[in-house]
């Protein structure tokens, strides 16, 4: 029984697992549970700058700064490092008690401000790896993870649509800034510019973060039956919840999150590659500035809106079905790309830029839905953060490593390398496995049902 006015009930299934039933998001918030949808969408938004928005403003700091190709790329190889590298250790803070929220986003928004600072003001290189590699990366990835965390948390019966959304919006967002510093980024403006880019995620990330909050351990909402037959739940029927709720230790001991670990990695380099040399790779094939520019915001349109649509998807077929068909979208984009940039055929190209931003994004939602899907919601941010470090290894290949392939063996070796690990990622998906569940069409009956009001 709660505490003070609100009551609830913890129920045990079968499996051992307790859910935490009766209080409604207004009691736990005093809002509906949606501003936990919106909220962190719109703080996703701001930061996507970051990712998407990089290969637009690189020739600008290459020619203002003296910067070389493979500078500008492994800093956005280290700014992939930190920003993924951070989702753990802040993970674990929050599960622990000694950070909040509200105080992880807080953090965030000022850090993910010193990284545009930086870039704008200083073309010391030693400093942009510090300030924007380094602080605006680790800014960015507090964000990223308590954003995807936080929305699953709250929506725990129908999370692959709803983390997909939140997802997307760290790539359509930065859409606008694409075509700003493609068109009007010059060596008179540029460090106004990127300033103002700085102040705008502050300030949006702050004001969202403050109202963050995650739900108690166990939460599930009032009036939503866990049991997937009892409440008639497409999602729960194929996705049925973790049996039980997983430590990080033992969700590793069921080898199952390495092999997450092992993909992502993989299907990550490739992800950031397609992002980071698409605009490069256009003009290298001969397009102009303006079919560049629109293959990038293509590629970070459909990336974000495909986040969405794979997961309203993976809510009807099964999580990891979906995922492995994106995997094989992403693979097959890679030589499509190559094969019409080399013809220089611009209605194919575009359209292959649109299955990159596709496969290349898509796959995100579906590991951060997976994760609790299978080892519970209580552990989620340190669970997942140790899936999405697998970026801190796959931001490495994606960058600056890549760069030297290109150089190396030319964007022909480059994009057919991608191709065909992507290959690889999607068949190491097929013997992903949910932990301790035998028959996955069906789950164990609370011991008593699961009663109260939507919240």
């Amino acid at each position: 029984m709660g505490k003070g006015a609100v009551s609830y009930e913890e129920l045990t299934d079968d499996n051992g697992r307790v859910y935490r039933v009766g209080e409604t998001s207004q009691d736990i918030l005093g809002r509906s549970r949606t501003w936990m949808v919106w909220l962190p969408w719109l703080a996703m938004v701001a930061v996507s700058v970051f990712e998407y928005g990089w290969g637009a403003v690189v020739d600008t700091l290459e020619s203002n700064y003296g910067w070389s190709l493979s500078d500008v790329f492994w800093l956005a190889s280290v700014w992939a490092v930190f920003q993924a590298g951070v989702a753990f250790p802040a993970g674990r803070l929050r599960e622990s008690g000694r950070v909040s929220a509200r105080s992880a986003m807080l953090v965030g928004a000022v850090l993910s401000g010193i990284g545009y600072f930086t870039i704008a003001n200083s073309g010391n290189l030693f400093l942009a790896f510090l300030g924007y590699s380094v602080l605006g990366g680790t800014g960015a990835g507090m964000v990223y993870a308590t954003c995807i965390n936080m929305v699953g948390k709250w929506f725990p019966e129908k999370r692959g649509g709803l983390t997909g959304f939140v997802n997307g919006g760290f790539a359509y967002g930065s859409v606008p800034f694409i075509y700003i510093f493609s068109a009007l980024l010059h060596p008179t403006n540029y460090s106004i510019i990127l300033t103002l880019v700085g102040l705008y995620m502050l300030v949006v990330v702050a004001v969202c973060g403050f109202f963050f909050k995650d739900p108690p351990k166990n939460w599930w909402p009032a009036g939503v039956d866990p049991r997937p037959k009892a409440t008639g739940s497409r999602s729960l029927v194929v996705n049925p919840p973790a049996v039980r709720q997983f430590s990080t230790v033992e969700a590793i001991r069921t080898g199952m999150l390495p092999l997450m670990w092992v993909c992502l990695v993989i299907i990550g380099g490739v992800s950031l590659f397609g992002i980071n040399f698409q605009v490069p790779f256009a003009k290298a094939s001969g397009f102009g500035p303006f079919i560049a520019a629109s293959s990038a915001g293509v590629l970070s349109i459909v990336n974000g809106t495909g986040r969405a649509l794979v997961g309203w998807v993976s809510d009807r077929i099964g999580r990891r079905q979906t995922l492995t068909s994106v995997l094989v979208i992403a693979a097959v984009a890679q030589f499509g790309v190559l094969w019409s940039g080399n013809t220089h055929n611009t209605p194919v190209f575009m359209f292959f830029a649109f299955l990159v931003g596709f496969g290349g994004g898509a796959f995100y939602p579906l590991f951060a839905s997976l994760v609790p899907d299978y080892f519970g919601e209580n552990n989620n941010a340190s669970n997942y953060g140790l899936v999405y470090s697998a970026k801190l290894i796959g931001g490495v290949g994606g960058g600056g490593l890549a760069a030297a392939v290109v150089n190396a063996w030319s964007y022909t070796g480059a994009y057919c390398l991608a191709g065909g690990i992507a290959l690889l990622s999607a068949l190491l998906t097929l013997f992903l496995r949910q932990p301790g569940r035998q028959d996955t069409t069906t789950t164990t009956s609370p011991a008593t049902p699961a009663i109260g009001t939507t919240a």
